[in-house]
């Protein structure tokens, strides 16, 4: 697996619901427990996660093409047949 500088710079979503409800909430947890423990490296990592959830988009997955988006024109659960 490479690094593709080309796609990290460019800003198109690839953050599914899950994923950014994840980091949302990792991030608060990290924030609050920095303030506590006076972590300044915890204080930025929880700033990342929670930016990156607030934004839909996480230059990590873009440099590496990565994407947790949901499929638009599919259907999430199968057709009942009649």
């Amino acid at each position: 697996m490479s690094f593709d500088y080309k796609r990290l710079c460019k800003f198109e979503h690839n953050l599914g619901a899950k994923d950014k409800k994840v980091r949302m909430m990792a991030g608060v947890g990290l924030l609050v427990v920095s303030l506590f423990m006076a972590s300044v490296l915890m204080l930025i990592v929880g700033l990342a996660l929670v930016a990156t959830s607030y934004v839909g988009w996480c230059p990590a997955y873009s440099g590496f093409g990565k994407s947790t988006l949901e499929e638009t024109g599919t259907p999430s659960t199968p057709e009942s047949s009649k």
